[in-house]
């Protein structure tokens, strides 16, 4: 499997995708600017206390990513986009299952190699464009202030899921995450199908 999204989500980007994916459980009706920026509060303040043991302790790493980010991202939603529409519509009940759960533990690894990496860096949130107010799906802009080199814009795609909003997507420098995986898994797919992708996903993820 090619590295293409973890060169260009590397460090911090990521950081900051597990941060938006903390649950939300306020009523979706809520400013999701605000919320957002309370929970990245609270979860830099426990990347800050657990910060020099997190490269030598991958178990603590992947622990955080499991219990932050796989229950409260819309792994339906990010899974259905991130394929052909026409593969997924053909794809079975059990390999439309099968599939999520290999994509889910690759996202896991992929935030897990940032959250070790991080540096003390600061979020700075933005009003969402046009309000959010009777919408299902908002965009969130933001960036990120590093002090060892230039800011970061970062966006996020939510959905509106009943009692909040969950995250489906999120562009680093005009660069969409789904897009990126989206292109790694084209490629694979034109060597093969669903069956193919699968197998290729799992024997990554068993090294």
């Amino acid at each position: 499997m090619k590295k293409t999204f973890l060169s260009v989500f590397s460090g911090l980007m990521m950081i900051c995708m597990a941060l938006m994916i903390l649950p939300i459980t306020a009523q979706a009706a809520e400013d999701p600017v605000s919320i957002l920026q309370s929970i990245a509060d609270q979860m830099i303040a426990s990347l800050k206390a657990n910060k020099t043991t997190l490269k030598e302790n991958p178990s603590l790493v992947y622990s955080l990513a499991n219990r932050i980010i796989v229950p409260h991202a819309d792994l339906d939603e990010m899974s259905r986009r991130v394929l052909p529409p026409q593969t997924w519509n053909n794809a079975t009940p059990g390999q439309r299952a099968e599939f999520e759960r290999e994509f889910t533990t690759l996202l896991v690894r992929t935030y897990a190699s940032a959250l070790a990496e991080y540096k003390d860096q600061t979020i700075q949130f933005f009003p969402v464009r046009g309000g959010y107010q009777g919408k299902s799906t908002v965009k969130v802009n933001s960036k990120i202030i590093r002090s060892d080199g230039p800011s970061i814009s970062v966006n996020y795609s939510l959905i509106s899921r009943g009692s909040g909003w969950r995250l489906y997507d999120m562009t680093v420098e005009g660069v969409s995450m789904l897009q990126s995986f989206r292109s790694q898994f084209s490629d694979q797919l034109a060597k093969g199908n669903m069956e193919g992708l699968i197998a290729t996903l799992k024997q990554h993820n068993r090294r």
